[in-house]
């Protein structure tokens, strides 16, 4: 499965076991791959942990600790983050300007298809620049390693915050101007390729006729197109001279065709054009209207040898962009996965710092449920009524207006890497 669930418990002695019961369960039942999932300390004196409201205090129970609880630096440091960070999986949207989960997610799947829409004669080869730090993203993510050098621990985590909020929006503005850039280069590209792909009816004929087709330049004569079925070539080759009056003897011509008929040309004087156009729908052949206009052709075939000739050009750059930039993106998105798992333990256990992160990788999608029983049965104690809920959905957890199903015991957040589905 590229689903991964990334959970915490307490640090201390008998969480330490549970998530010792937990590693052997779901290894003897082929439930999960778990791997640790290590998170640095931010040790910043310049945040504190405070209720929303002074009628409420933290409970001396970390169990308890799911009430109403905020990470807020305190007055010597600008408020970056929001006033309120609640518990649950979706409560830490926006710290320093940074989207909410969901944007992020839809930021890097966006990238992720630019990458398919680019690579569209290559789409066997679009997995080969889906790459975080140059390895698949199931192996960035099972070995996920804090990047000290960009995103340092020993800054103020709302600093951190600020660095990937700052990141991850110039990649997105830059993603929308580049993919606009291109998309307006392909659409147009594709219009022009359709014109040339229809049939005789529609289609564009500037790449089919030539000059010496037709008569030009003439007062009296014009040369007309006529689209004939094919089983009526022989009734055309017949007919086309007594449609009208003054039609060309032998002047007909035989341009090209399709699967359904064939473009024939035929000279005939301008004065007979609307009798000999009545005529020839009465015998079922179809007169294209189309006039032979040298500088609209040459337009028209330079506009798409210029279309080619862009496109070839922005395909490299764009691609190194994506691949280049979809990295970066996806190792904040990462990181903030982690950030958001050590301000949801602070606040779900208390100070000091003290919780062991793990990375869940369930084996099967038919597995989810029976995993999910096992978590929940191993880190009930961590909150009895959020486990007692679980099982029972009727059942509210004071204080917090939250969907039962999305809160668990246990710190949890989800990490899908179908980004392509």
């Amino acid at each position: 499965m590229s689903e991964f669930w990334l959970i915490s418990a307490p640090g201390d002695k008998e969480n330490l076991q549970a998530l010792e019961r937990m590693n052997t369960v779901t290894s003897k039942s082929n439930l999960s791959y778990n791997t640790k999932f290590a998170i640095p300390d931010f040790k910043s004196p310049r945040y504190k942990i405070h209720t929303l409201d002074p009628g409420f205090r933290i409970p001396a129970d970390r169990a308890q600790a799911s009430s109403f609880v905020a990470l807020k630096p305190t007055p010597l440091q600008p408020a970056r983050l929001p006033p309120a960070l609640g518990v649950h999986k979706n409560s830490f949207l926006s710290p320093g300007g940074l989207p909410p989960p969901p944007t992020l997610a839809c930021v890097i799947k966006r990238m992720a298809q630019s990458v398919v829409q680019v690579m569209e004669d290559s789409k066997g080869k679009v997995q080969e620049n889906l790459l975080a730090n140059g390895v698949d993203l199931t192996s960035f993510v099972t070995h996920f390693e804090w990047d000290m050098a960009k995103y340092p621990a020993k800054q103020p985590l709302v600093s951190v915050v600020d660095t990937l909020a700052k990141q991850l929006a110039q990649i997105e503005t830059d993603l929308k101007s580049r993919t606009a850039t291109y998309n307006t280069l392909k659409t147009n590209l594709e219009n022009l390729e359709k014109k040339s792909m229809g049939n005789l009816f529609t289609r564009t004929l500037s790449n089919i006729v030539s000059k010496e087709d037709f008569v030009l330049d003439s007062e009296y004569l014009i040369t007309l197109l006529v689209i004939v079925p094919k089983p009526s070539y022989t009734q055309w080759q017949k007919t086309y001279e007594s449609l009208s009056d003054m039609v060309v003897p032998r002047s007909t011509k035989l341009i090209t065709e399709d699967n359904e008929g064939g473009l024939f040309t035929v000279t005939l004087f301008r004065k007979v054009i609307d009798d000999f156009k009545t005529k020839a729908k009465e015998n079922k052949f179809t007169v294209r209207e189309f006039y032979y206009d040298e500088k609209e052709i040459k337009r028209e075939k330079e506009e798409m040898s210029r279309l080619l000739s862009d496109k070839k050009q922005q395909y490299g750059p764009l691609l190194r962009w994506l691949k280049v930039n979809f990295s970066e993106a996806f190792i904040a998105w990462i990181h903030i996965k982690a950030l958001r798992v050590f301000v949801e333990s602070v606040l779900r256990y208390g100070l000091p710092v003290n919780f062991q992160a793990v990375l869940l990788q369930p084996h099967k999608k038919s597995s989810t449920k029976r995993l999910r029983e096992v978590l929940n049965s191993v880190f009930r104690h961590l909150d009895e009524v959020a486990a007692a809920s679980i099982l029972d959905a009727s059942v509210e957890i004071p204080g917090l207006q939250l969907n039962n199903q999305d809160y668990f015991p246990y710190v949890y957040f989800r990490i899908d890497l179908s980004l392509l589905d």
